[in-house]
C-alpha cells in the first residue's frame, strides 16, 4: 500500500525535486508524523496550481505540508551564548558541522530590530555591516523594516515618523535576544540616524548609524562582506529572529520550532538560484522576523547577501553583497529633483561687480564687544557657497550694505543673515515696486528663484527685514537706498507659508520694537535670522521644501552701555520645543504635547544652541533667561521658553 504521506509529498515536491528525496527519507525514518486527517492529493495538486505569492514574513499554509517540505533537513539551529546548537544535518557534507563552527563568530553582529513608540515591539532583524568605532557602527535591514517607524526623506535618508498620538517612533538594535536570555542580558544599541532608506523601486535595504551609549557595550564587529556573487548549490546560512506567524499551521510551526519564537537562529541551506540582477535565492528556513538576516556563506569567510522576501515553494530571496557593498559606498545615485533653475521674465541678475562696495556684517559694530558671526553645525558648514569675492576673514559671507548673508548650495537658500541695525542713523526709504534678483556671485543654480514662490500660498520672507540696514553714517539717501535694494536678492529670502501669518505679526512687531527702541534710546543692535531646516519639512509640486520655524537673536548693549545684552526669540507651532523636551527625555514630550498655532516665543540661548547646533561664541552668558536656571523652582533640563503676546512681554 502506497504511503499516503509520500504519495502527497511527491505531488506537492514535484516542483522542487531538491527537496524530495530528503522528505522521503525522513518519512522513512519516521521522522514526520502521520497526516492529521487525510489531505487529499488533488487538493494539494489543485493549490499547487494557484499562482505563486510573494511574501515578506512566511510562505502561505497548504494544511500540515508547506512548513513541513520546507523545514526537512533544513533546521533553523537554536543560537545560545553566541554558539550554534547543533543538531544532525543529513541533507549537507560531514565537514558542514565543523563550518558551522567557524562560522559562530559573526553570531554577536546579528541583532533584533525594535521599535520605540510603535504598537509593534520589534519588526525584524539587522546586522553590522561597517564599524566605525567601539561605539559606533551600520547595520544593515530591510527597507520594509525600517518603513515600519520611518519615511524617505529626499536625499535618500530616512525619517522616524511619528504615532498617531504625536510620540516620535524610533529603533533599537539588540545583539543579544537569545533562547533563556534575560532582560539584564540584552546588548541594546539606539539607531540615531537611518542613512539610507531605499526607493520601493530599489533593493530592499535600509543602512542604519547605530551608538552604543554609556560605555557597558563594546560594539560588535561588521561581517566581512565577500566581493562576489553567489555561486549555484553553495552552502549558506542565515542567521536572524523567525516569528511566529498565524498565516502558517500552529501544529507543524509548533512541532519544527517546538514554540521557540523571537529569540536568534541559525538556519542551515544552499543557494539555488545564483545572482541574476542583485538577488539570489536560497532554500534556508525563515518566518516573518527574518526579514533583514545576513546570509553567511559556508564555504567562504563572510556574508553573502541580505535575506528580504520569499516566493511560496520556490525559494527565497536575498540582495547581494555587492550591491551592499556599493550602497556602503555611495555608488548608487539617488535620483532627486532640481528646482530653481528656471527664471521668469522678472528676475535680474546683479553682475558681480556691482557688489565691490560692499563691507557686509561688522562684527565689531557695537564697541564695546565684539558679536561674531554664530558657529555653524559641521553638515550645514559643508554645504556653504563661496561667493567669487570671497574674503579670508569669512571666506562664505555674501556681503551686502550692512549685512551679510551665509548661502546654502544644496538648499538653495539663506543657512544665516547677520545685520547691522543703527537707529539713530536710520533713513526712511519708502517701499516701492518689489524687484527680486540673483546675485552673480554665485552660480544661479544655486539659488533659488521665482519657481519657489508660484505657489499662492508661499511668500517671500525677507531673512534681513527691508527697513532693518536702511541707515547711513552721513543721513545718505542713496546708502540706505542701497541697502534698501540689497535686501531683494534671492540669496536673502525664504519660502515662507501664509500660515505663518497668524503668528508674523509680532514676529514684524518685535522687530519693530528693536528698531524703534534703537531710534529711542540711540542705541544699536546686531541682529541674526535664520530658518530651521528640517527633513520632514513639507514640500510643494516644485519640489520646494518649506521651513516651518524661524529663529532670531538680537544683541545689544546693556542699560549701562558698558555690556553686551543678547536674546533669542523663536516663531514656530512649538516643533523645536518638542525636540528639546525628547532630547532631553522630559516627558512632557509624550504626554500630551500638542503643536498649536504660530506664535512667538522668548527662548534662552543655551537652549537655542542645543537645538539647532550653532554656537554663539559665549552671548549665553549676557542673556536675562540665563538667571532663571539658577532661580528655585526651575526643573533641570527643563527648557527656558516664553510665550510672548505682546513686545512689553520681553523679558530684556
Amino acid at each position: 500500500m502506497v504511503d499516503a504521506r509520500k504519495q502527497t509529498y511527491e505531488e506537492f515536491s514535484a516542483h522542487n525535486p531538491d527537496m524530495l528525496q530528503a522528505v522521503l527519507r525522513a518519512i522513512d525514518k519516521g521522522k514526520i508524523p502521520k497526516l492529521a486527517g487525510a489531505v487529499p492529493v488533488d487538493k494539494v495538486a489543485e493549490t499547487l496550481k494557484n499562482p505563486a505569492k510573494t511574501l515578506e514574513s512566511n510562505f502561505p499554509v497548504i494544511g500540515d505540508l508547506e512548513a513541513i517540505v520546507r523545514l526537512i533537513g533544513r533546521p533553523p539551529l537554536l543560537v545560545q551564548g553566541d554558539a550554534v546548537v547543533q543538531e544532525p544535518l543529513e541533507d549537507f557534507p560531514a565537514d558542514t558541522g565543523a563550518r558551522i563552527k567557524a562560522a559562530e563568530k559573526w553570531l554577536p553582529s546579528v541583532g533584533r530590530v525594535e521599535f520605540v513608540n510603535h504598537d509593534m515591539r520589534w519588526g525584524g532583524t539587522g546586522w553590522v555591516v561597517r564599524r566605525m568605532s567601539d561605539a559606533e557602527a551600520i547595520v544593515v535591514t530591510n527597507r520594509h523594516v525600517a518603513k515600519l517607524v520611518a519615511r524617505r526623506a529626499d536625499d535618500g535618508a530616512g525619517l522616524f515618523m511619528r504615532s498617531p498620538a504625536g510620540i516620535l517612533m524610533g529603533m533599537i538594535v539588540d545583539f543579544n535576544e537569545e533562547a533563556g536570555a534575560r532582560p539584564q542580558d540584552s546588548r541594546e544599541v539606539r539607531v540615531t540616524k537611518i542613512k539610507y532608506l531605499a526607493d520601493d523601486t530599489a533593493a530592499d535595504v535600509a543602512l542604519i548609524l547605530v551608538t552604543a551609549e554609556g560605555g557597558t557595550l563594546r560594539m560588535p564587529a561588521a561581517i566581512n562582506l565577500l566581493d562576489r556573487d553567489a555561486r549555484d548549490k553553495e552552502r549558506i546560512a542565515l542567521v536572524g529572529y523567525p516569528a511566529y506567524d498565524s498565516r502558517n499551521d500552529a501544529a507543524a510551526m509548533s512541532r519544527y520550532f517546538r514554540d521557540l519564537y523571537d529569540v536568534k537562529r541559525f538556519a542551515p541551506g544552499y543557494v539555488i538560484k545564483p545572482t541574476v540582477n542583485a538577488v539570489l535565492g536560497h532554500d534556508a528556513t525563515t518566518l516573518g522576523g527574518n526579514s533583514g538576516s545576513v546570509l553567511l556563506s559556508l564555504e567562504e569567510d563572510g556574508a553573502i547577501g541580505l535575506h528580504f522576501a520569499g516566493i511560496y515553494g520556490s525559494h527565497n530571496s536575498a540582495v547581494s553583497a555587492p550591491t551592499l557593498e556599493k550602497l556602503l559606498n555611495g555608488r548608487i545615485v539617488v535620483p532627486g529633483a532640481s528646482v530653481g533653475d528656471e527664471t521668469s521674465t522678472h528676475e535680474a541678475v546683479s553682475a558681480a561687480s556691482a557688489f565691490a562696495d560692499r563691507a557686509g556684517y561688522n562684527p565689531a559694530f557695537l564697541e564695546k564687544g565684539t558679536v561674531a558671526w554664530p558657529l555653524l553645525p559641521e553638515e550645514l558648514k559643508a554645504e556653504l557657497a563661496t561667493p567669487s569675492d570671497t574674503q579670508p576673514a569669512n571666506p562664505h559671507e555674501l556681503r551686502y550694505t550692512h549685512f551679510g548673508v551665509l548661502l546654502s548650495r544644496s538648499k538653495k537658500l539663506p543657512i544665516l543673515t547677520a545685520v547691522n541695525i543703527d537707529g539713530n542713523k536710520s533713513v526712511r526709504i519708502k517701499r516701492g515696486e518689489d524687484k527680486w534678483s540673483f546675485d552673480g556671485r554665485i552660480p544661479k543654480e544655486q539659488q533659488m528663484g521665482d519657481p519657489a514662490y508660484l505657489d499662492a500660498s508661499i511668500d517671500r520672507g525677507h531673512m534681513v527685514r527691508r527697513e532693518d540696514p536702511n541707515w547711513s553714517d552721513a543721513g545718505n539717501e542713496a546708502e540706505s537706498r542701497q541697502a534698501n535694494d540689497d535686501t531683494f536678492h534671492f540669496t536673502n529670502c525664504a519660502p515662507q507659508h501664509s500660515s505663518l501669518n497668524q503668528g508674523k505679526a509680532l514676529w514684524q512687531g518685535l522687530e519693530n520694537y528693536i528698531l524703534d527702541s534703537s531710534r529711542t534710546h540711540g542705541f544699536r543692535a546686531c541682529v541674526f535670522t535664520a530658518p530651521v531646516y528640517r527633513d520632514d519639512d513639507p514640500k510643494l509640486d516644485a519640489g520646494v521644501k518649506v521651513p516651518l520655524e524661524f529663529w532670531k537673536v538680537v544683541v545689544t548693549l546693556n542699560e549701562t552701555g558698558q555690556s553686551l545684552h543678547a536674546t533669542a526669540y523663536l516663531l514656530s507651532q512649538g516643533q523645536l520645543i518638542r525636540d528639546l523636551l525628547e532630547k532631553r527625555n522630559r516627558a512632557e514630550a509624550v504626554e500630551g504635547f500638542v503643536l498649536g498655532a504660530y506664535r512667538t516665543f522668548q527662548i534662552s540661548i543655551v537652549d537655542l544652541a542645543d537645538a539647532t547646533g550653532f554656537d554663539f561664541n559665549g552671548l549665553e552668558a549676557y542673556d536675562p533667561l540665563q538667571k532663571a536656571r539658577t532661580q528655585e523652582g526651575v526643573e533641570p533640563g527643563q527648557p527656558i521658553v516664553i510665550p510672548v503676546y505682546a513686545p512689553e512681554e520681553l523679558i530684556l
